[in-house]
């Protein structure tokens, strides 16, 4: 068992639904982040945010903005990776770091890339979420990442995964 896992899959497979359910038994503080998709900021764009991953209420500002998209022609906001979200990747060595989800969106986003591998390299225990079948230097980084065991979910399996999961140490 290595020290970090990530799980990787489809959209709307239940990457995040998964990592919800294993926090449930989870006794340590969590860092890290979540995306969601949230209101609309521009007209017939859908508006991504990033939010603390221990955060119940969820803000959408400039300030968490990460991106928008139309289907088409997706807007970055890479500052705002580059700042909020390397900030919610800060994490004290009694917790978990969430990464939920990592993705396409960052990909010109070197601050927050290297945070990200930095935790990947480091002793806090990391759970992320990546998407599958994006060939992309960064994720490919962390799908291969020496310290990460790599979980692939469909349909077929979560249900499984999560008994697999529940109980490894670095939730408890």
């Amino acid at each position: 068992m290595k020290k970090h896992i990530v799980i990787a899959g489809k959209r709307q497979v239940g990457k995040s639904t998964l990592v919800n359910r294993l926090l449930t038994d989870c006794d340590k503080p969590v860092y890290g982040f979540r995306t969601a998709v949230g209101g609309s900021l521009k007209k017939g764009y859908r508006s991504f945010f990033i939010h603390p991953a221990s955060c119940t209420e969820r803000s959408e500002s400039e300030e968490n903005h990460i991106g928008d998209g139309n289907g088409v022609s997706p807007i970055f906001y890479t500052d705002v990776f580059d700042s909020y979200g390397v900030s919610c990747l800060e994490a004290k060595s009694d917790g978990i770091i969430v990464m939920d989800e990592l993705g396409f969106m960052e990909n010109e986003a070197e601050l927050f890339k290297s945070k990200v591998l930095e935790c990947l390299d480091g002793d806090i225990p990391v759970i992320a979420t990546a998407k599958a079948g994006m060939n992309t230097e960064f994720l490919n980084a962390v799908l291969n990442h020496p310290n990460a065991d790599v979980y692939y979910i469909d349909e077929q399996n979560r249900d499984s995964l999560y008994e697999e999961l529940k109980d490894l140490y670095l939730l408890k």
